[in-house]
């Protein structure tokens, strides 16, 4: 198995951004994004936070100009930086799916200016801990929206690094035309052997999800506009396990608790033996416990 965290990096939001992988048989990949942005530290910290915000963590945050890197989640399960081609959740495609955002512009390739460091090495052995090649299965990312390559069988089938311009089911083109000669001449694979023990405990904390948070989340988004998120990461979590309990269709998980995710919720209260008001309004915390145990989360007051 690859690293699952990397030791030299930073951490931000809670340790969770996605799930299990949809095809762990296939080969693993990366995609380098850039997050259209300045460098430098007040960007990274901006930066970090907003994509927190929004929901759309990837699992690095990489600033070329410091050599300042950050982790959101495991690099075993999926990240949130990428939409969906269809029916096929794009994040969740091959045995890992790394996902970087490079502090940039597209327009201004990051490998014209950057200065690699000790950092960029540990990201670069990480992502070769996973088996993932040192190729770009689509050729070199796009100097322009206009000549973006987006294949789906290549996407599929080949590993290696992407750009998200070649994600199919994205319109992105960044990163931008990046040497790829330069990113693997930063870290070359000779000059940092990979640890013969993973950073951290090869099995990844379990996340945590509060009563508290479903209930103000059940409590503003029902009313709201469809769409609206409130603690959308742990309303995500519970949708997930819903999903999997065959209570939720996956198009209504989507980290809104709507009246959808609520019939869900009381569906699984009856699924495990609730009756009357017990299965019903307010999340509590013992049901929530009983689908914590079953899914793979914990939950907390």
């Amino acid at each position: 198995m690859g690293e699952i965290w990397i030791k030299e990096a930073e951490r931000l939001g809670d340790g969770s951004v996605g799930g299990a992988m949809d095809t762990p048989s296939s080969p693993g990949r990366v995609v380098w994004h850039t997050t259209e942005s300045g460098t430098g530290n007040a960007s990274f910290n901006a930066v970090g936070k907003y994509l927190i915000d929004i929901g759309a963590e990837p699992h690095i945050l990489y600033d070329p100009s410091t050599d300042r890197l950050a982790q959101y989640g495991p690099l075993n399960q999926s990240a949130r930086a990428l939409k969906n081609d269809g029916l096929t959740r794009t994040n969740r495609t091959g045995r890992v799916c790394i996902q970087i955002e490079v502090l940039g512009r597209a327009g201004s390739p990051f490998t014209k200016t950057w200065k690699p460091g000790k950092n960029f090495k540990a990201l670069m052995r990480a992502i070769r801990s996973w088996g993932v090649p040192d190729t770009f299965p689509m050729g070199a990312p796009a100097a322009s929206s206009a000549v973006t390559k987006r294949n789906r069988t290549t996407w599929a089938n080949k590993g290696g690094h992407y750009g998200h311009c070649n994600v199919p089911g994205n319109d992105h083109w960044d990163p931008g035309a990046i040497s790829t000669s330069a990113l693997f001449a930063a870290a070359p694979k000779t000059s940092t052997p990979a640890p013969s023990t993973p950073a951290k405990p090869s099995t990844p904390v379990k996340p945590s999800v509060s009563v508290a948070h479903l209930n103000a989340a059940r409590a503003k988004d029902i009313p709201a506009p469809t769409g609206h998120t409130t603690y959308k990461t742990e309303v995500d979590i519970v949708e997930e396990a819903l999903v999997a309990e065959g209570l939720l269709e996956k198009r209504y998980a989507d980290g809104s608790w709507g009246t959808k995710t609520d019939e869900a919720y009381n569906a699984f209260r009856r699924k495990v033996g609730y009756t009357g008001d017990a299965a019903r309004g307010s999340v509590g915390l013992e049901s929530l416990k009983k689908l914590a145990a079953r899914r793979g989360f914990t939950a907390k007051a």
